[in-house]
């Protein structure tokens, strides 16, 4: 189990991944093919779009969890057609990602059963996107708005021209509205289901470990937790968090590679961990 945990242990700040063969986190400049091309547009109108406005908008539109009262298996079915348009690495929906995020949880670390339901259910808050909310404001790797953006983000700081925010004064410093070592914990990231998520879970009473809920949290923190980005914005938790962090992003990474997976028969072990960790109804 060490051993297969220490494999994909590689260096995530090189410009894409590799793992079994294949490499992941690939952003053409210049995209060529059709989901080079859905991947970019994407970032495009996100890195236009979400501007500190927009997201205090999106937290009154969707943290009064009046949208759906519905079980963690109830929302992952909903997830069953799902596909994520920000993912250059697979064309496939999100139900089954889901769980090989969790069974690969599940090898690498069998003592941490609340890291396995981590794993499956990371990405349940792109279930946003079954209700309408376009792609751009629910999936993709995740920044602070409120503040320059780092030059680590996918497709680099000119992605950024068209951002008003960056015209603003109070918003394009390198601290922008926040302070030193403030904490991730206060910054306000660009909205999309890590951040949806957290808070549902938190709003439920869920609980799931402090490391579980924080990993949901930041795992698509992509300039912080790969390639050191805004380490002047974190603070000593954030320091002891990041293998909590880690030990989820990798096992949602490189389980894209994965085959498929006889789901009915891994619902019996994965109900008993939603029961234990987050049971019955939860307000979405």
């Amino acid at each position: 189990l060490i051993l297969i945990y220490s494999a994909m242990k590689i260096d995530t700040n090189s410009p894409s991944y590799e793992s079994d063969g294949k490499r992941y986190r690939i952003y053409d400049e210049d995209p060529q093919d059709r989901i080079q091309k859905r991947v970019k547009m994407h970032y495009e109108k996100q890195h236009t779009l979400q501007t500190v406005e927009f997201v205090k908008g999106m937290h009154k539109k969707w943290l009064g969890f009046t949208h759906a009262n519905m079980t963690i298996m109830e929302c992952l079915e909903l997830l069953s057609g799902f596909l994520d348009e920000s993912d250059p690495d697979v064309d496939e929906p999100n139900l089954l990602h889901a769980y090989q995020t969790g069974e690969r949880l599940r090898v690498a670390f069998p003592s941490k059963p609340w890291m396995h339901l981590a794993g499956l259910i990371h990405d349940l808050g792109k279930v946003l996107s079954m209700w309408g909310e376009e792609q751009f404001a629910v999936t993709g790797d995740t920044y602070p708005v409120g503040c320059a953006p780092s030059d680590t983000i996918v497709y680099g700081l000119k992605s950024f021209e068209q951002c008003p925010d960056l015209k603003d004064d109070r918003y394009n410093t390198k601290y922008g509205i926040y302070t030193p070592n403030c904490g991730l914990e206060n910054l306000l990231l660009t909205f999309g289901h890590d951040e949806y998520m957290y808070q549902v879970l938190v709003n439920h009473g869920s609980s799931l470990p402090q490391e579980a809920l924080y990993a949901i949290r930041f795992h698509s923190f992509y300039p912080y937790h790969s390639h050191d980005a805004y380490r002047h914005l974190s603070n000593e938790k954030d320091e002891e968090m990041m293998d909590a962090i880690k030990m989820l992003n990798q096992c949602d990474l490189y389980s894209k590679s994965d085959g498929e997976l006889k789901i009915d028969e891994l619902k019996p072990y994965y109900q008993s961990l939603i029961d234990e960790y987050c049971g019955g109804k939860i307000a979405w």
